[in-house]
């Protein structure tokens, strides 16, 4: 999951060195994902009205539903 996601975040930012993905597992099956990025490309990775992110956990969401996880995705600033 974690390559995906860096895979897609990388695609969309100018400075992919800065890219940072950080999971960590919860209780009960909750996997967290941190989504760290360069200042300027947090607003590329939101999206206009949050879509982008919106897409992120989606796909987060139908990997999850077949590896039998749930995964809550973060963007940090």
């Amino acid at each position: 999951m974690t390559d995906l996601i860096k895979y897609i975040v990388e695609q969309l930012v100018d400075d992919k060195q800065a890219v940072s993905i950080i999971e960590s597992e919860e209780k009960e099956g909750v996997i967290n994902v941190n989504i760290k990025v360069a200042e300027q490309d947090v607003g590329k990775i939101i999206g206009k009205q949050g879509k982008i992110a919106f897409a992120i956990r989606t796909l987060a969401k139908a990997v999850g539903i077949k590896q039998g996880k749930r995964y809550n995705i973060e963007i940090e600033d």
